[in-house]
């Protein structure tokens, strides 16, 4: 089923992102992880791809049995990164041919070590350009698009962002999921202010539950977020002294207040980055559900 349509119908909801493992000796395990919070009834699962598109083949297979075999509703991210229209028609086929109806249309980010993204294709030169291509010849399909609480790291200003958002929506993206951030004031104020410029599509909160620090810093040296300083002092003494199960602890409880915040002023739900484990979602869901039945 398409997303915008679950959207319409559902709300406070939960989704998942999960990255798929370089290697197939790792599926088992990832699987059995899909399996474990098959029982949060996500609205949505979405699925990342490496780098350069290392595993976009694997993500494509993933989100195919995750359809068929396990009964949850995929979102596929595909991105700018060595783009050509063959490409992206032959992944787009690969899609419908195994019943998934949504993607994630992506600029991608900039090979590691440098902070320039080159385009690989005057075609496909922004996330607009992928939007508008899917959104034309692929019709049928849900588009979400990407968007950034705090500016994405090399626009100018929000302003300019907010214009390229808008350009994305404009072109046919359906929905926002938004980039991670820890200061729920950022989501809110983004809504606000894309609502301002136009922008109408539901504007999903992306929620992290830290892990350990040196992940934390990996993920915001590409994606532009930034961590209130007590928080981050905190998580480095927790770091520090108790290692990844205090990380974990800490992070599992402001993620657990993050969510409960955005579920009380309005957010239509939360988009959780899993990184790949059941227990804290599932940690997570304790609290999410009894907000959503008052037990």
């Amino acid at each position: 089923m398409r997303i915008d349509t679950l959207l319409a119908q559902k709300q406070p909801f939960l989704s998942l992102e999960f990255f798929p493992p370089k290697e197939r000796t790792q599926w088992p395990g990832f699987f059995d992880v899909a399996r474990q919070l098959k029982s949060l009834n996500p609205l949505f699962c979405s699925v990342t791809y490496g780098a350069g598109g290392s595993t976009q083949h694997n993500t494509l297979e993933i989100v195919t049995r995750m359809k068929q075999e396990y009964g949850l509703e995929p979102l596929a991210h595909l991105t700018c990164v060595g783009a050509s229209a063959t490409r992206i028609r032959s992944f787009l086929d690969g899609l419908s041919e195994g019943g998934v109806r949504n993607v994630l249309a992506l600029r991608g980010d900039p090979p590691r070590g440098t902070d320039i993204f080159t385009p690989d294709s005057d075609e496909f030169q922004y996330g607009s350009d992928l939007v508008a291509f899917i959104h034309r010849t692929y019709p049928d399909l849900c588009i979400g698009v990407a968007g950034y609480p705090e500016k994405h790291p090399q626009a100018v200003s929000m302003e300019e962002d907010l214009r390229h958002l808008k350009a994305k929506v404009d072109a046919g993206a359906h929905f926002i999921i938004t980039q991670l951030f820890f200061d729920n004031d950022f989501y809110f104020s983004f809504v606000e202010r894309t609502r301002a410029v136009g922008i109408t599509v539901p504007i999903v909160p992306g929620i992290l539950p830290v892990q350990n620090v040196p992940a934390l810093q990996r993920m915001l040296s590409f994606c532009g977020a930034s961590v209130p300083a007590d928080y981050l002092r905190d998580l480095e003494h927790a770091q520090a002294r108790y290692g990844d199960s205090g990380v974990r602890g800490l992070g599992l409880g402001y993620a657990k207040a993050q969510i409960a915040n955005l579920l009380d002023h309005g957010a239509p739900g939360v988009h959780l980055y899993t990184l790949n484990k059941a227990d804290t979602c599932l940690e997570i869901w304790k609290e999410f559900s009894r907000r959503i039945t008052g037990a």
